[in-house]
């Protein structure tokens, strides 16, 4: 029987400035820990008849599939705003797998070995940040958010040099493709114009085919990812989560959420989270994502300059007013968006003033993001004395009132707030818990925050304690794991 494989491998037969050919770097002794069937059988792969030993050998890169043709791609990126020449440094893109309704997705190998990009890295990766990434990127996809999925994690068998040494690992991770804002840069500062107008139209070709005939081509591609990545970013704010490291080489141009590393889920509502140990500044905090959205998308404006106007002055004059376009929309999308998180149908002027008080309030009093919002659906998992507060029920009042204005039924209402606020997220003791039994090779925790978050939207009256936050009052920080 075979597994199903039907690779039509495009990005490759660009020139070399785009990628690395290389293969995976084999490892000594391969384990499968997880496969995610639900995603194999999307995908349209039957890995149901390969015994473990086999799968452990795909799954690490030991063995390629048929029809593969394994490259490192060339980016650059701003790293906390400072402009550097990257590419694949310990990933290798296998190639680009069609389904049979011909959608096209990249099979990427996350930590299999040395490149031509890596500079000092050893290439590889360690088990638990492979494991945060299945986690949160399936989380992700369940929560309604563009994302990376995760289709296997394998242990290498051999250990790898951090702080402290850890157990090596492979994540395969499927995407729309892995074009970045930090692609065009990289091809950008080569600034020959025909590689540039070779990417710009392969990315129309793959991700935005209703804009092949347009006249302007790299404007219209600009406007079309402000839309992609306003949207991105306002489904993150609803749910609470915090991405972490929004350099240029961490936004791909497909709209989807790409490379988790640090990013952690907000308890107690703060606008300025931030959970990396990095981020000294509070740059990647929640409240910034929005402004870091915006420079990252000037950044890719920049590159474009050239092929929108040959008259420089004119490209950029055009260039900073669809840029600068970015607020009016990101605003507009945001209110919708906590509208919807309150039930709230039609307009009024009073909105704004409705969600920023009760943020406020929240912000003042401590109060859970995620859970706030479970109580105003009365499916809060512990009834807590916080809601008691004279302010909150004054504000609650002024809600009510505004949600009997809706032209629609209570019913119709509740059903738009349980779309919309999830009752389980990844709670970050959680996902700790289930990563630090994985590495004594205890996958129970594991695969029940994976079920339990299979599920965001429902009640699952046995798994409220997955809805509490950590009682602990120790920070919570989180790393690279690179």
């Amino acid at each position: 029987m075979t597994i199903g494989w039907h690779f039509n491998n495009t990005y490759s037969k660009l020139s070399d400035t785009f990628r690395e050919e290389i293969k995976p770097i084999p490892v000594n002794s391969p384990e499968l820990v997880i496969l995610n069937e639900n995603l194999a059988s999307e995908l349209n792969l039957n890995f149901s008849k390969i015994d473990k030993k086999e799968l452990s050998k795909i799954f690490s890169g030991n063995l390629l599939p048929a029809g593969s043709n394994s490259i490192a791609q060339a980016y650059a990126g701003h790293q906390f705003g400072h402009f550097t020449m990257l590419g694949d440094g310990r990933a290798v893109l296998i190639g680009e797998h069609m389904t049979k309704s011909n959608r096209k997705y990249d099979i990427q190998f996350k930590g299999s070995g040395k490149t031509a990009f890596s500079r000092n890295g050893d290439g590889r990766a360690a088990l638990g940040p492979m494991l945060r990434e299945y986690i949160i990127s399936e989380a992700m996809h369940a929560l309604k958010i563009p994302t990376t999925r995760s289709l296997a994690v394998a242990k290498t068998g051999e250990d790898i040099q951090r702080e402290k040494v850890l157990q090596g690992a492979v994540l395969t991770r499927v995407a729309s493709s892995h074009i970045r804002v930090g692609t065009f840069q990289y091809i950008a500062a080569r600034q020959k114009e025909d590689e540039l107008k070779t990417l710009l139209d392969y990315t129309i070709d793959r991700h935005y085919p209703e804009i092949k005939d347009s006249n302007n081509k790299a404007l219209d591609l600009i406007n079309l990812l402000i839309d992609r990545q306003c949207n991105l970013v306002v489904n993150w704010m609803r749910v609470g989560f915090i991405h972490g490291v929004m350099n240029t080489d961490n936004m791909a141009i497909s709209g989807e959420t790409i490379d988790y590393g640090p990013c952690a889920f907000m308890d107690t509502y703060d606008p300025k989270t931030v959970f990396s140990s990095i981020d000294q500044t509070g740059r990647y905090a929640y409240c910034n994502q929005p402004v870091i959205t915006k420079w990252n998308l000037a950044r890719f404006a920049e590159c474009l300059v050239p092929l929108i106007n040959k008259d420089q002055e004119k490209a950029i004059k055009t260039a900073t007013d669809t840029i600068n376009s970015f607020e009016k929309k990101y605003e507009e999308k945001w209110m919708n968006m906590m509208r919807d998180k309150l039930g709230l149908f039609g307009l009024d002027d009073k909105d704004k003033f409705l969600i920023l008080d009760l943020l406020t309030w929240m912000h003042e009093k401590k109060a859970d993001y995620t859970n706030t919002f479970c109580h105003l659906m009365s499916l809060d998992p512990k009834k807590s004395e916080l809601y008691n507060d004279k302010d909150f029920i004054n504000w609650k009042k002024r809600w009510e009132d505004r949600s009997s204005k809706n032209n629609s039924s209570s019913k119709k209402s509740i059903e738009l707030m349980r779309n919309n606020n999830p009752l389980f997220i990844p709670r970050n003791h959680k996902v700790e818990e289930a990563l630090k039994a994985a590495e004594q090779n205890d996958l129970k925790p594991f695969d029940k925050i994976l079920e339990i978050l299979e599920k965001p939207y429902d009640e699952q009256e046995a798994n409220v304690d997955y809805q509490s936050p950590s009682i602990s009052d120790e920070e919570y920080k989180t790393f690279c794991g690179t």
